[in-house]
């Protein structure tokens, strides 16, 4: 894939308006899905995995990754010595990608933003990283995920910051001021992909469930 079809396939995911118009896109993607993000230098798999690891015991299980596309953070959870991890997204050729690599303990296909199909209170951790963004998912995916995470638990994700300044912030805070959840991380804005020109800027934050 020519870098005019890397930045055209971005292009169609950041101005996608309907789930199954994200899959589309992210199934023909999926088999250059992760050279591609390697040469633009992407950056939320290694950010949000530092904060997973930060206020994440490597004996918390099960975690979910949502979000998790060819499975680039499933490989490094693995890795870094997290056992048991889900994943979960809305692309089945990302998710077939993602099986190849055998990291994960369950594959899901589902779309962030609705009901997921969880039990309450299932999860240790949820790691999300590049989902809340244009196109995608905004601060409706919050109420779920708090949801499905067990009380103390982690949440870990990515946001860009047009989002985060266009209501999502105030959304966290509305969850915090109901007793929900604690915001008690926050990058603050950085870069995700400094090798793609023109790309807006994003922040990592951590959620603790109530």
């Amino acid at each position: 894939m020519t870098a005019e079809d890397k930045t055209k396939r971005l292009g169609a995911v950041y101005q996608a308006e309907r789930p199954e118009d994200v899959a589309r896109v992210y199934d023909a993607w999926a088999e250059k899905y992760d050279d591609d993000m390697s040469l633009v230098g992407y950056r939320h798999p290694a950010i949000s995995l530092a904060l997973l690891a930060r206020y994440v015991p490597k004996n918390a299980q099960p975690l979910l990754d949502a979000g998790a596309g060819t499975g680039l953070i499933g490989e490094w959870l693995g890795i870094t010595g997290y056992a048991h991890v889900e994943a979960l997204d809305i692309s089945e050729g990302m998710l077939a990608v993602a099986e190849r690599k055998g990291v994960y303990a369950a594959l899901h296909q589902a779309a962030l933003g609705g009901r997921l199909p969880f039990d309450d209170n299932h999860f240790a951790a949820i790691i999300s990283a590049g989902v809340f963004t244009s196109g995608h998912v905004g601060a409706e995916g919050l109420d779920d995920l708090l949801r499905i995470c067990k009380p103390s638990g982690a949440i870990v994700l990515t946001v860009k910051d047009v989002l985060w300044q266009a209501g999502f912030a105030q959304r966290v805070a509305a969850l915090e001021s109901e007793g929900l959840c604690t915001l008690i991380d926050d990058t603050g804005p950085y870069v995700s992909m400094p090798g793609e020109a023109g790309t807006t800027p994003s922040r990592c934050i951590v959620l603790r469930v109530a």
